[in-house]
């Protein structure tokens, strides 16, 4: 049983990409009608009750019992739900800059940057392929950042420092946060398997960011409150999405350790360029799209070594 369950993990994983790339697609065409916020907004908002419903299924139809809570579990909770707001809102906010490709390469960078803090900040020991695949990834971000500059080192120090580059690299690192809490909030649930303990996960992390997005947008804006309302249709066809992604992920992390998990999920970029080619006919330029190619090299090269 164990090695099939090892397993599952793969196409789980290979599932939650392409349902985040689409969640993300369709989030850059609400990015027109909502402000960044209220495309945030809908993930959590039109995906709560749906999480409730996948919740409510596993416990009544297929007979899994509801898993303890506890205060580790909400305190690891909370604090991916905060990431994961702030690393959604930087990465809709970086698609108005950057074309859908490119501001997805740039948030892609996680695994690596999760390395370099568990070197820095953990003290892990990398191995020489692993040096060597995280300048790959770098030098892969280095060619994104200069993709419409000319090639020189002030306008290298200045593509990696300016506002594009470190909107998408904070996004990445932000989502490497979230995932990293959300394995730990999932592995501190005591429950029946794997498959609750994620979903349980999911439904109290998407019911937390829809009451505090719903108050933050009260406070500040809300005439965001009535546009997300207008658009329903497509809105909650975002919920669907990011929900069904989330609970993909959750369930993988939940399976494997957040380093293989994310490393595999870098597959996503595939279906990204897919998607900037066919739908949003945007183009990249050869600098862009070997960028792009030399993040995903480093990422699995990473993932070998």
């Amino acid at each position: 049983m164990l090695p099939q369950a090892m397993e599952l993990w793969i196409p789980i994983t290979i599932a939650a990409a392409f349902l985040q790339n689409l969640r993300s697609a369709l989030q850059k065409r609400l990015r027109s009608s909502l402000g960044t916020r209220g495309a945030s907004f809908v993930r959590f908002g039109f995906g709560f009750p749906i999480a409730i419903l996948y919740v409510s299924f596993l416990h009544g139809v297929i007979g899994y019992a509801f898993p303890a809570l506890s205060g580790r579990f909400a305190l690891w909770a909370v604090i991916g739900g905060l990431a994961q707001i702030y690393a959604t809102i930087l990465l809709v906010h970086l698609f108005s800059l950057r074309n859908f490709a490119v501001g997805t390469a740039y948030s892609k960078t996680e695994p690596v940057q999760a390395a370099l803090f568990g070197f820095v900040l953990l003290g892990e020991k990398l191995t020489t392929g692993a040096v060597l695949a995280i300048l790959v990834g770098v030098f892969g971000v280095m060619l994104i950042s200069m993709a419409r500059s000319p090639l020189s080192p002030k306008s290298l120090l200045t593509s990696l420092t300016g506002r594009t580059a470190l909107i998408g690299i904070a996004s990445g690192g932000i989502f490497g946060i979230s995932a990293v809490a959300y394995r730990s909030a999932a592995l501190a649930l005591d429950g029946p398997n794997p498959i609750m303990q994620a979903a349980v996960t999911l439904v109290c992390v998407t019911g937390f960011q829809t009451v505090y997005m719903l108050v933050w947008m009260l406070a500040t804006d809300r005439s965001e409150i009535g546009r997300v309302v207008r658009s329903w249709r497509s809105s909650s066809l975002v919920g669907l999405a990011g929900v069904l992604g989330s609970a993909c992920w959750f369930t993988a992390m939940a399976l494997q350790p957040v380093a293989y998990v994310r490393a595999l999920g870098q597959v996503e970029l595939i279906f990204t360029f897919a998607a900037s080619w066919f739908l949003f006919k945007e183009r990249l330029n050869l600098r862009e799209l070997l960028g792009c190619l030399l993040i995903v090299s480093g990422i699995l090269g990473l993932l070998l070594a």
